[in-house]
């Protein structure tokens, strides 16, 4: 008899009834915590098909006895946000408008700036990056008011342009540090075979790095896309009034204090208000995860 033969059943132990029964309550433990998680959700959605009638009877977790999408149909085009009673499509499209080259532009500057600090040594690129990495984790508020007396000066305060640059702004730290840390995993002989092939700063940048950073490049959409999206700080104090996205509309509505509260409006404005951030979090998840095991939090 072989040496492996021998050993082959010692490997296959069965499995006993204290691992069994840890299994069973590791997988209660998931199964609760999902259930404690999704039970906003649903009281939500729930809530969002039923009439105002329905809504007064108090049983929040019961099922809508006649569902109904007309509170999604105020929520959308006919919902009070503040003086204009024209829902959050007017916000949707002004979300829309400011996240396109808000991303676009902070993960391209990342991506350059991660680039540079990689393989380009210059002196004191040690100390520029220590600096980016300060402002990541400085609060907003700290910045608001000279950005407010800046943007006035320039004229672009209350501008589309101007919250732009704003989330260009805070997005540059964390971006950069996403990008220095991957291309900092990469190969350096990749970049010194295209300096000796003659290749320059761009070059090597459009050609052999950035096709080589779609991994980090999703986390940092994703990143983006989720943090744009949600805030409401920037948007409120730099969009102007004919700028301000979804989040703001949003809290006008819920927030309003005229009238009836139409909870049923409230819960489907909230719900229309986070599909994109649950819609790129459910599309790009697995993509999300490769990224991060790929290098994102390397260095």
């Amino acid at each position: 008899m072989s040496v492996a033969e021998t050993t082959a059943p010692s490997l296959r132990r069965p499995v006993t009834s204290q691992q069994r029964w840890g299994r069973i309550g590791i997988y209660a433990f998931l199964g609760v915590m999902t259930l404690f998680f999704l039970l906003p959700l649903y009281v939500m959605v729930v809530t969002s098909l039923k009439t105002m009638d329905e809504i007064r009877l108090g049983q929040i977790f019961a099922l809508p006895v006649r569902p109904t999408l007309e509170a999604w149909a105020t929520a959308w085009s006919s919902a009070c946000t503040g003086l204009d009673c024209t829902g959050l499509r007017i916000g949707f499209w002004n979300s829309v408008q400011i996240l396109i080259p808000s991303v676009i532009l902070s993960i391209l500057l990342g991506a350059l700036n991660g680039y540079a600090l990689s393989f380009w040594k210059v002196r004191g690129a040690n100390l520029l990056f220590a600096c980016l990495l300060l402002g990541a984790f400085m609060p907003y508020q700290v910045f608001i008011y000279p950005l407010v007396r800046f943007y006035s000066q320039a004229g672009i305060y209350g501008s589309l342009s101007g919250i732009v640059l704003t989330h260009v702004i805070f997005g540059m730290p964390v971006m950069t540090l996403l990008f220095r840390n991957y291309y900092s995993g990469l190969p350096s002989e990749l970049f010194k075979a295209a300096r000796v092939d003659g290749a320059g700063f761009w070059a090597i940048f459009f050609t052999i790095i950035l096709p080589m950073s779609v991994p980090i490049t999703i986390v940092a959409v994703i990143m983006q896309v989720t943090a744009i999206w949600n805030d409401f700080l920037l948007g409120l104090v730099f969009a102007g009034r004919e700028n301000l996205p979804m989040t703001v509309q949003l809290n006008n509505i819920v927030n309003t204090t005229t009238g009836e509260r139409a909870y049923n409006v409230n819960m489907a404005a909230t719900i229309l208000t986070s599909l994109v951030p649950l819609a790129v979090y459910l599309g790009s998840g697995r993509w999300f995860v490769r990224g991060i095991a790929s290098g994102a939090v390397k260095g």
